[in-house]
């Protein structure tokens, strides 16, 4: 593997992390399609652990097989492919040095009565992730709950393990609970905010939600407005999370969310290639289209990051 000149320029960003570390970042940024390009697309599978297995694989049968996903990930020339303890467990052996995989070491789940408190439970270790030869650990933290501080404390300890042998922190940074409101959360300014504190915490890769349009905060309004940054459009907004994450500095990825129609899901990975982000990582609109179908929106998918769509 030959390193790009634009991925060794990303990775020289990470100027306190070991060569064990960037190696696995390395791993990510030159796999696939995309590799090399400094721009990404990680196909998730925790659904099953939130939102429950069959409103997550009913609509695709053949996706309630773990196989199913390393094979679409590999097949549509992906970065890398992350899941709970259990998926990666199922295919580890089949799929070793196949492609790049973040086991996704918290999770919550739907039967929860957790709401203003919402948190997720430590369901897979450091040691697991390098037992099965993944490239980096995943990590949820909600912004704005009442277990915000609780959630913060694992993550650091579980990313100075992860740093400490080698592996990268991918965070998923999802604010919700508390006081914030349903659209708040993903509210222009608390995307921003979000994304910031996933940097802060050391996070080597962020993954947020797009950003909307209303804010959420008034103190927060006023500095958007004064300062007159720029947020009319999603390319804008994107563009303001990605500088939130030190100025680019760190590596920027946005969910898919709930499935959509493949017109507006393009034209959402429009804007977030035009806001200057790394990627995309999309779970259901992958896995919940027939095989064929969601390679085919892979394909576009890539080729727009390609600037070729």
């Amino acid at each position: 593997m030959r390193v790009t000149q634009r991925v060794k320029k990303i990775l020289s960003y990470y100027e306190s992390d070991n060569p064990g570390t960037k190696t696995n970042l390395a791993r990510i940024l030159m796999q696939g399609r995309l590799g090399g390009t400094g721009k990404l697309v990680i196909l998730p599978v925790d659904q099953g652990f939130e939102h429950g297995p069959a409103r997550s694989f009913a609509p695709n049968p053949a996706a309630y097989d773990p196989h199913y996903h390393f094979e679409l990930a590999i097949e549509a020339g992906l970065s890398a492919y992350a899941a709970p303890l259990g998926m990666i467990e199922a295919g580890a052996d089949s799929f070793a040095g196949a492609i790049p995989t973040i086991l996704k070491v918290n999770s919550s789940n739907s039967l929860s009565r957790l709401k203003e408190d919402a948190d997720q439970a430590v369901t897979g270790t450091v040691q697991d992730a390098l037992r099965l030869g993944c490239a980096a650990i995943g990590f949820t933290i909600y912004p704005g709950s009442d277990n915000a501080f609780g959630m913060i404390e694992e993550l650091r300890e579980l990313a100075e393990e992860a740093k400490s042998v080698g592996l990268a922190v991918v965070v998923w940074s999802y604010p919700r609970g508390g006081n914030l409101s349903k659209s708040g959360e993903t509210a222009f300014d608390i995307c921003a905010y979000a994304a910031h504190m996933a940097a802060l915490l050391g996070a080597h890769i962020i993954k947020v939600k797009p950003p909307a349009a209303p804010f959420e905060l008034d103190a927060a309004k006023k500095v958007y407005e004064k300062e007159q940054i720029p947020g009319a459009t999603m390319a804008e907004r994107v563009r303001h999370v990605v500088q939130s994450c030190f100025n680019g500095r760190r590596i920027v990825v946005f969910s898919g969310g709930e499935a959509k129609d493949l017109d507006g899901l393009y034209t959402e990975i429009r804007a977030i290639r035009d806001g200057g982000a790394n990627g995309s990582i999309i779970g259901r609109n992958t896995f919940q289209r027939p095989k064929a179908e969601a390679l085919a929106m892979l394909d576009q998918i890539v080729k727009i990051y390609q600037g070729k769509a």
